[in-house]
């Protein structure tokens, strides 16, 4: 059977994985963004954070995915079968980029520029939202697009504990050893990961021509 020609003799369940998928990037993204980007923040008024988080960060994602997942799961409030340790796991994946770009972007505005506003009276946070973080956004951005696509693959392993998503047609094809089945799973993760590349890559390019 041809890989189009089973998807479209399972359109409700592909769905279903598909949106199953989309849901675990989604909230594991937001989850990183929140605790990524005001880690960045502060590595960037507190240099003496920045080897321990980028070195715990780092470690992090050294792990190999599917040992990270099994890691978790005894871990008491964040752990178990199912979708919530697969949000954390992706989680910490997608933080390493984020605190990354957001420290490398703060730090790589124009220091004239920062003393120009301090120069006008602005206060540190004043000259973090309104000068800082807004020179800097194209930066992060280019690292929520990084951790993203990493995200969207390695939310493929999180149905190997129950989390759902497009990996379960991966497992289901390994098992069967049908490589329709596992297609199925891989096809529409990367066409997932490449729109989700492409729409945050032009996001990237408005804001750095703003």
């Amino acid at each position: 059977m041809h890989i189009f020609d089973y998807i479209l003799r399972n359109p409700a369940e592909v769905l279903q994985f598909t949106l199953e998928h989309l849901a675990l990037v989604a909230i594991a993204m937001a989850l990183a963004v929140a605790i990524g980007i005001p880690l960045g923040i502060a590595l960037t008024r507190h240099r003496a954070l920045h080897r321990p988080i980028l070195g715990a960060a780092n470690i992090i994602q050294t792990v190999p995915s599917l040992a990270l997942f099994g890691f978790l799961i005894p871990v008491p409030l964040v752990g178990g079968i199912g979708s919530r340790t697969a949000i954390v796991a992706l989680t910490l994946y997608a933080l390493l980029p984020i605190i990354r770009n957001t420290y490398a972007g703060i730090s790589g505005v124009d220091p004239a520029v920062v003393e120009a506003a301090r120069g006008m009276g602005m206060t540190d946070r004043q000259m973090l939202w309104q000068v800082e973080m807004p020179l800097s956004l194209g930066v992060i951005l280019a690292g929520v697009r990084v951790a993203t696509v990493i995200s969207v693959g390695v939310a493929t392993i999180a149905a190997a504990i129950g989390a759902g998503g497009l990996g379960m047609y991966i497992f289901r094809g390994v098992a069967m050893v049908n490589n329709q089945v596992i297609l199925a799973g891989a096809i529409p993760a990367a066409l997932l990961a490449v729109l989700a590349d492409v729409s945050l890559s032009w996001a990237e390019r408005r804001l750095a021509s703003r």
